[in-house]
């Protein structure tokens, strides 16, 4: 049994619980410990695991990342006003080989993607993103992963698998399970041209840096649309971090990384959420625990909905265009839009998803003014359906 590898949280942060006032999330998280073991899973909601593996790591790291540091800052914020039983599952080490870690990693994940339980996993590095995909071949035919990088960790044609080429043994490797990839926050000097182009032929979403921070809202519906949100925090300022070393000095603040990880939360897609690249440092661990905050804050307020002009809840607009007819749906419930997209060749598709992507109301607006979309675009030759 997987979990059998987790390692218990250490008692110097359950004695830590003991002095936190009861409003505090480190008294209603559900522990694994040494001496009760771990916590039931029945009604959880999301399940925090720590991964320490860093063999793979671009950037060698020599230091252990020390979990317990983010532990400390989490578990000593306060409670949101949420319906929400949080589980800390403890650590997973490093394996005797970094596969060994991998496939822990999956059948962990796995475990609780059957039971509908949201791993959050906070670790050392990003090519752990590769077996939390692979934690979903038995779950979903079809997997959306949105990174949150700087970077678009393609890597060299012969690379073997970091933290800046897991993104190619995700598309390469059979099963193939990925049906899009959509990077938020990438800055163009770090990526080489071919990255860039390649995104363009794969029909894959980019947004850079400049373009998401002018206005947050454009990452919205690019979250909602993703079941695996995967965060490196080197996409973050340095300064935000409290790092000078491997962290540059644009990326996003503080607030706005917080803001990506409530839209991660509400959507109801999501089921997973990853958190790489940590260093020691004390900024970063009270940073990593607000993200954490947040994600879980989005989450307990989520609402499923699915738009269909029987449902008085939404309204219906059809836009002629030149070469199109877009229809698109807008919730009165939380005032998020839709766009239909039809499939080119669905005998061909293994998706089984509605043929309904979620949108902005610029893009509704755009359509007016005889403007395609270029998200319903590259969703459209993609064969969204």
């Amino acid at each position: 049994m997987a979990f059998d590898f987790l390692v218990p949280v250490k008692d110097k942060v359950l004695a830590f619980t003991e002095f936190l006032p009861p409003q505090a999330i480190g008294k209603s998280i559900h522990i694994h410990t040494e001496k009760k073991g771990m916590p039931v899973f029945a009604n959880a909601t999301v399940a925090i695991f720590g991964v320490l593996e860093s063999r793979n790591a671009f950037e060698k790291k020599p230091n252990k990342l020390d979990v317990d540091g983010i532990r400390l800052e989490l578990y000593k914020l306060m409670l949101g006003n949420w319906d929400v039983t949080m589980l800390d599952l403890g650590d997973i080490e490093p394996g005797e080989t970094v596969e060994d870690t991998y496939f822990v990693v999956k059948e962990v994940a796995a475990g609780l993607l059957e039971e509908g339980i949201i791993p959050i996993i906070i670790g050392a590095t990003q090519d752990i993103t590769f077996s939390s995909y692979r934690a979903f071949d038995q779950i979903k035919s079809m997997v959306n992963i949105v990174a949150i990088d700087s970077r678009f960790d393609f890597g060299e044609d012969d690379e073997l698998i970091s933290s800046h080429s897991y993104m190619s043994k995700i598309i390469t490797e059979k099963p193939n399970n990925l049906f899009n990839f959509s990077n938020i926050g990438y800055q163009s000097y770090f990526n080489a041209q071919e990255e860039i182009d390649l995104m363009e032929r794969l029909f894959f979403d980019a947004y850079r840096l400049g373009q998401i921070a002018n206005d947050l809202a454009l990452a919205e519906p690019v979250l909602r649309n993703a079941d695996l949100v995967s965060l490196d925090v080197r996409a973050i300022r340095a300064n935000e971090m409290g790092m000078t070393k491997n962290f540059s000095p644009n990326g996003f603040s503080g607030r706005e990384i917080c803001t990506l990880a409530r839209y991660a939360g509400l959507s109801d897609q999501v089921a997973l959420f990853g958190i790489y690249e940590i260093e020691n440092s004390n900024l970063s661990f009270q940073l990593v625990a607000q993200i954490i905050w947040y994600f879980i804050e989005g989450l307990s307020f989520r609402v499923k909905e699915s738009p269909d002009i029987k449902n008085e809840d939404f309204s219906k607009f059809t836009i002629p265009t030149d070469t199109e007819e877009l229809v698109f749906f807008k919730s009165h419930i939380t005032e998020r839009w839709w766009v239909e997209v039809p499939a080119i060749l669905p005998e061909n598709n293994k998706s089984k998803s509605v043929s309904l992507l979620p949108c902005t109301e610029q893009d509704y607006l755009d359509a007016c003014n005889q403007n395609i979309p270029e998200r319903w675009y590259k969703a459209y030759k993609k064969g969204f359906n």
